[in-house]
């Protein structure tokens, strides 16, 4: 059998797909709900891009309590660059959605456009990576992270030992996979 091409989807995923099967048990309720999410997540994804242009683009934005605003614009005010890959491994990176180190100050922001409730903890990974690949102690410098979601922004300021920890935790897991892997 000769079986038909459609190169124009290849590496794409439909909505309802098999590798994501739970749809099969949907009710239709369910299946709004579904759809609703997973078009919330597109424009999320495209506020998100908006946003990185924005600020790579120096184009400001009016001053209010909106999140995007106020993300924006203290990625311009700061001068932080944006979707910045940190690197330890194949097995640990991540990408900051922006980020500036300047006078010995790291700054740490993460957009998020989702009504679920978002965890500092990614962006004391961030930190921990940042860290790593640059050979920073986190002792030996100040560190600023914001998390932009929901109208607000919450501003945390990690202890190093916390960062540290996570280094280590790196560190260690990453030698372990590598082990791993070896074994076969």
């Amino acid at each position: 059998m000769i079986f038909n091409r459609h190169s124009h989807l290849e590496g794409q995923h439909a909505l309802l797909s098999a590798s994501k099967y739970h749809w099969i048990n949907y009710d239709e309720d369910q299946l709004i709900n579904f759809v609703n999410r997973h078009k919330a997540s597109q424009r999320g994804t495209e506020l998100h891009i908006f946003a990185c242009q924005a600020i790579r683009l120096g184009i400001k934005m009016p001053k209010t309590r909106s999140t995007l605003n106020l993300y924006v614009n203290d990625g311009i005010g700061f001068k932080m660059e944006t979707e910045q890959i940190l690197y330890y491994s194949d097995n640990c990176f991540g990408t900051a959605d922006t980020i500036s180190f300047r006078k010995n100050i790291l700054r740490i922001h993460d957009y998020k456009s989702g009504v679920r409730p978002a965890s500092m903890s990614q962006l004391e990974v961030y930190a921990a990576l940042f860290c790593l690949e640059y050979d920073v102690k986190p002792i030996d410098i100040s560190m600023e992270l914001r998390l932009y979601q929901l109208d607000d922004v919450v501003v945390a300021i990690p202890e190093p030992e916390k960062i540290f920890n996570i280094m280590n935790k790196i560190v260690a897991f990453d030698r372990k996979i590598d082990e791993l892997r070896s074994e076969g």
